[in-house]
């Protein structure tokens, strides 16, 4: 995601640094203009607004405040120049919390916006961002969020953006596994699956998600568009989320066990259609 997303900051004319844990990721972007940073401590001395995009809460505070890191050492030589940070990565919200409040404490603010669209809305420029923090700081990284999305919304303080991402997650990955549900049922009945887009069109049932997954989870080769074990990484989330709150979530919970079934299967490394492969196995 983070690769696209960069290439559009260079098309709208931003200068940006770069550096990514795989070495190899961050020095195919000097083509098109990128300049690589050996540290993310030495991109802080020198950007204003450092954006980030990896895996998961522990990969934030590594690149945040590991020793080489934005806002690592406190007593390592030379001042960071960086005032924002964004973090587009999708992590819990009260580890958000926590890194925003240690951010301030040094005068950085922060800005958790996590986003929608995957792979396909980075290289459109389409993704849909959801922001936390205060209201100056994401006004202030907006003209740049603008770069590679078509929609950001401010959804309040620190953690809120993350939070709206499990509310995106919740609905998105139990929507993928009704999906798999129909195209099980279709092709145990003997119905062409195939055509459940075209026939389900402009009903209710009707969705970009299904546009986008019966053809994936009807097709005998897929192109990975991202992993099982991200969806299961979020929904642990959301059932996190689910009982500091005290929600009932009984559908995200349901879609818990299939996504540990799945991992149990060898599957976490399969495709998000891959829900299809769990519940479409042969009748003995």
């Amino acid at each position: 995601m983070g690769a696209p997303m960069i290439r559009h900051l260079l098309r709208a004319g931003h200068r940006v640094q770069v550096w990514n844990r795989t070495a190899a990721k961050a020095a195919a972007l000097v083509a098109d203009g990128a300049r690589l940073a050996a540290t993310p401590r030495e991109m802080a001395r020198e950007a204003d607004v450092a954006m980030l995009c990896v895996a998961d809460a522990a990969a934030v505070e590594a690149v945040v405040f590991g020793a080489d890191g934005l806002l690592g050492d406190a007593s390592a030589a030379g001042p960071v120049r960086v005032k924002r940070i964004v973090d587009h990565s999708s992590i819990p919200p009260d580890v958000t919390r926590d890194l925003a409040a240690r951010a301030a404490a040094r005068g950085v603010g922060w800005v958790d916006a996590p986003v929608s669209g995957g792979v396909g809305g980075a290289q459109a420029g389409t993704l849909a961002v959801m922001a936390g923090g205060a209201a100056a700081d994401v006004d202030a990284v907006a003209p740049l969020l603008r770069a590679y999305s078509a929609r950001v919304t401010h959804m309040g303080d620190a953690g809120a953006g993350q939070t709206t991402k499990l509310c995106n997650q919740a609905i998105v990955t139990a929507t993928v596994a009704a999906i798999a549900e129909a195209v099980s049922l279709a092709r145990r009945s003997g119905i062409d699956a195939t055509k459940l887009p075209d026939a389900l069109a402009g009903g209710w049932a009707d969705s970009a998600l299904l546009r986008t997954f019966v053809p994936r989870m009807t097709a005998e080769q897929r192109e990975p568009i991202g992993a099982l074990k991200t969806f299961q990484k979020d929904v642990d989330t959301i059932a996190a989320a689910a009982w500091q709150t005290g929600t009932p979530m009984p559908v995200a919970g349901t879609v818990q066990q299939l996504l540990r079934l799945a991992a149990a299967m060898g599957l976490a490394e399969a495709d998000f259609s891959a829900f299809v492969d769990v519940l479409h196995t042969p009748r003995g």
